[in-house]
């Protein structure tokens, strides 16, 4: 019986030890499945400069689950390039996602990528950390000849501004032209008034009588309007064609002016015409004061005999003497060169204007500075603005650009510095007006030491004291290269010494400080203050500095 129970008790024992590895193992298989799995890795670990590595992140989870992927600079020192979208596949209860992210480094050495965190459902996972080795590209020597110097290459320069400028110019110029042209060298067609007044004394009174042979004043009984034309046909011609004041004479005043000419043989009319003249000017006073109204048959006739007045008086004047006609022509060419003055006035006048107008529009779109000194001229903006060239100067080289090609020093060691310089080459160009200077400087150690930019800095300050730079101020700050090459910058303020100027003048200044072991490498730059030609000059030279980081 005990041996029964006992079996009975080790039976029931095994049997709960069997359950309990079977709900351990369903736990362990609920847990594996809710757990999510995480895998990361690179397509490559050794890249050289500048190339790129993906590095991808694969989350298998639950359908459900909420996963939040790493974003922005996480992988530092390595730099992100670019973030893929996120790919899902889902298969029933459970979802697969894969993230890239394209990585680099533009210095050799070996980095490490750091454990990324990636967080699902607001709980942290991290992928493990890998070696990355960046290398730099390798030059065979040997297999590769060495070559010289590269030549001074000319910069090219956009003249887009220019063209845009020159465009303008002409536009109004076009304009200018074509309204000078239009208004005063044309030929305008005359207009009948014009037309009529540019004919002879003559045959413009005899177009006039015609004309009022046609005209309405007789039938509208308007014989005011019809006398004071017919006696202003003939006086405008008598005063045109013979010369007496005919307009603001009475009629016997002028029926006097011309019996005295008739007298003194200047006009050979007879006395009949006279009498005949004198007797229409009177009916013309009667109508024109008196109110008097005559016959429409009257009316015509003295028309008539106005008109055969008008050709009596023409067939009267005596031929013009030859010094008449030399007056005459005088007159004429006097007409003409008041013309052609006036037409030189006009011209001159819409040359200043659009001059003017011109110059009002560079000030509003330029401002008067920039204007004022494309004018007048200033030296740094002709640098700013001529042909800039790229060279390479001294060994090791320092590659810039510059408005000018800079031109080698001699330079001679004092004694106390050939024993850590083993060779200096010195570049430099100066302006011949005002203080603007570029100089490239690059040093040979004699020693393969690191270069003390704090003691050539010190050096640099007490050159300048000692050509009579007064009130200096300094500031120093790392500096990098386009192509990440560092250095130090060394600027400020002074008062400057200059040849042409007996006063000291306030200036800028700037030092770049580059080099490695047994080499230094020194850009020097110096402008007057307020020059805002000579910042963009500087500004541009900085962004063009090369150098090389080893011998």
């Amino acid at each position: 019986m005990r041996n029964l129970n006992l079996s009975i008790i080790n039976s029931y024992s095994y049997f709960l030890r069997y359950i309990t590895l079977c709900l351990l193992f369903a736990s362990a298989q609920g847990f594996s499945q809710n757990n999510p799995t995480i895998v990361s890795g690179v397509d490559t670990t050794y890249i050289k400069i500048g190339e790129q590595i993906n590095f991808k992140v694969t989350v298998e989870t639950d359908s459900t689950a909420q996963v939040i992927f790493p974003e922005g600079q996480t992988f530092s020192p390595l730099e992100t390039v670019e973030a893929l979208k996120t790919d899902t596949v889902k298969k029933m209860d459970r979802m697969t996602l894969q993230k890239i992210y394209a990585l680099t480094q533009f210095d050799s050495g070996s980095y490490t990528l750091p454990r990324q965190q990636i967080m699902v459902n607001g709980k942290p996972f991290f992928t493990d950390s890998i070696k990355i080795d960046v290398a730099t590209v390798p030059v065979d020597t040997l297999a590769q000849k060495m070559y010289d110097i590269k030549p001074i290459i000319n910069v090219e320069k956009s003249n887009g501004a220019l063209w845009r400028i020159l465009l303008w110019v002409l536009g109004i110029l076009i304009l200018a032209g074509a309204a000078l042209y239009w208004f005063v060298f044309r030929k305008k067609p005359l207009s009948e008034e014009e037309k009529v007044a540019l004919l002879p004394p003559f045959d413009r009174a005899i177009l006039g009588l015609k004309q009022l042979e046609k005209s309405k004043y007789l039938i509208q009984d308007d014989y005011k309007s019809y006398y004071s034309e017919l006696t202003d046909i003939v006086r405008s011609y008598l005063e045109e064609d013979v010369h007496v004041t005919a307009l603001e004479s009475t009629t016997d005043q002028l029926i006097d002016k011309l019996e005295m000419m008739k007298d003194a043989g200047q006009l050979k009319l007879d006395h009949e015409t006279i009498q005949q003249f004198k007797k229409v000017l009177q009916t013309s006073d009667l109508v024109k004061f008196a109110k008097s109204k005559p016959e429409s048959s009257a009316a015509e006739l003295d028309r008539k005999s106005v008109e055969q007045i008008v050709i009596k008086t023409k067939e009267a004047i005596p031929e013009p003497t030859e010094e008449e006609l030399l007056q005459r022509e005088e007159y004429l060419e006097e007409l003409e060169r008041k013309k052609q003055k006036k037409k030189i006035v006009i011209v001159a006048v819409t040359a200043v204007f659009v001059l003017l107008i011109s110059t009002v529009a560079a000030i509003g779109y330029y401002g008067f500075g920039q204007v004022k000194d494309t004018v007048l001229g200033h030296p740094t903006k002709e640098l700013l603005e001529g042909e800039w060239v790229q060279s390479d100067y001294g060994f090791p080289p320092i590659s810039l650009q510059t408005p000018k090609v800079l031109l080698r020093q001699a330079v001679k060691l004092p004694p106390e510095a050939q024993a850590s310089i083993k060779e200096m080459q010195a570049f430099a160009y100066r302006s011949s007006v005002g203080l603007f200077t570029i100089g490239a400087t690059s040093i040979t150690l004699a020693q393969p030491e690191e270069p003390d930019f704090e003691k050539a800095s010190e050096q640099i300050l007490k050159n300048f004291e000692n050509q009579g730079a007064r009130n200096i101020t300094t500031k120093q700050e790392a500096f990098s290269t386009l192509t990440g090459v560092k250095g130090v910058k060394l600027y400020g303020s002074a008062k400057f010494a200059v040849p042409e100027s007996k006063e000291l003048i306030s200036g800028n200044y700037m030092v770049l400080f580059f080099g490695g072991k047994g080499f230094q490498q020194n850009v020097i730059l110096t402008w007057l203050e307020d020059d805002h030609y000579a910042d963009q000059i500087v500004d541009r030279i900085l962004n063009s500095v090369e150098v090389k980081t080893s011998l």
